[in-house]
């Protein structure tokens, strides 16, 4: 489950998440509802879970569904009551569904605004299994919204020293830092991770590494060799590296010649749009990110329809922009920045 940077359970949750939960069955309601949200049909999923309701399908499980469609409505304290419930249906050993729905619980609380329950949660989460490795960053996380640098840096600590090589985890250590104005200890991690990771480490990830510390002729030639086991994700980082030294042309070809081969890839595609728009070439962005989306990938959708959105801003075709931003608003109701952008597209 990803949520952006997702946040454990508030206080009221710890009891249900003491006590231990088992995984329980589905049912044909619920199966279809889960799909619903898949296809970010929320309001059609709230149906089905209803009607999982009324058949008498599983509690824990349809109340978990209910409880992810309305984060997905940004209905958030119908969220936490309804993840709340799926606990407090659940009975015997604490399992992984569990701890699941108390994250998708945690963003729903944590985007209410109770953070210090989030923060209670995050004790009793690790009290239970200390080796949750995502608890402890993400507690870190919380600890520097509060600006609590000592404490977020001991739990950054704690988890990159439960998996040193999870570089994935390091990087959004990193990015959380960077973000919080803490980016020179941000590439401290970083440093060491070259360091320690010596010849073990990968090109695709010594690349990125460099990357992130801004040493671009480091993270070029180390991407340059990661790019021949054929990675979309080498490839991205590459062309991004060459972005960043300027070379916009070098870095559109690298996009386009890896989307010859494989061109239902969205996230290159979309770094393609971005790219052509940075060169101020609207309509071949809106080629590449019309390329994305036809390639159903709901991973990478909503980025896509943002940048859909800009290069027609930038073409001036603001009705066109106008209609898209209502379209996305309707999927994406928790855009704070695309309701900003909508205001102004509504004045054009």
């Amino acid at each position: 489950m990803k949520l952006g940077i997702r946040f454990a359970a508030a206080a009221g949750c710890l009891a249900l998440l003491l006590t231990g939960c088992g995984k329980a069955g589905a049912g044909e309601n619920i199966d279809q509802g889960m799909a619903a949200i898949e296809a970010l049909d929320y309001e059609g999923a709230l149906a089905f879970f209803e009607k999982a309701l009324v058949e008498n399908e599983d509690k824990e499980l349809l109340y978990r569904g209910q409880g992810i469609a309305y984060i997905g409505l940004t209905q958030y304290e119908e969220a936490a009551e309804a993840l709340e419930k799926s606990l407090s249906s659940c009975s015997g050993f604490v399992g992984d569904l569990e701890f699941d729905t108390n994250y998708y619980l945690a963003a729903a609380y944590y985007k209410s605004g109770n953070i210090d329950g989030a923060a209670q949660v995050y004790d009793a989460i690790l009290g239970m299994r200390d080796t949750e490795k995502d608890a402890y960053y993400l507690r870190g996380a919380l600890e520097l919204e509060k600006e609590d640098f000592d404490r977020a840096k001991a739990d950054f600590d704690k988890a990159i020293a439960l998996d040193p090589k999870d570089y994935d985890c390091l990087l959004d250590i990193y990015q959380s830092l960077e973000r919080s104005g803490y980016r020179e200890a941000g590439e401290e991690y970083l440093q060491t991770a070259l360091t320690e990771g010596g010849d073990s480490i990968s090109d695709y990830d010594r690349g990125r590494l460099y990357y992130y510390l801004r040493d671009y002729d480091n993270a070029k030639n180390s991407l340059e060799k990661a790019r021949d086991t054929g990675s979309a994700e080498a490839v991205l980082f590459l062309g991004r590296t060459y972005e960043a030294l300027g070379d916009f042309n070098y870095a559109s070809s690298v996009y386009a010649n890896y989307l010859e081969s494989d061109p239902d890839t969205p996230e290159i595609q979309n770094q393609l749009g971005i790219c052509k728009m940075q060169m101020g070439d609207y309509e071949a962005a809106l080629e590449a990110f019309a390329s994305g989306l036809a390639c159903e990938d709901k991973t990478y959708m909503q980025t896509l329809k943002y940048n859909e959105i800009a290069a027609y801003e930038h073409l001036s075709q603001f009705k066109k922009a106008t209609v898209l931003m209502e379209s996305y608003l309707q999927s994406y109701p928790d855009d704070e920045k695309a309701k900003r952008e909508y205001e102004f597209l509504k004045t054009r």
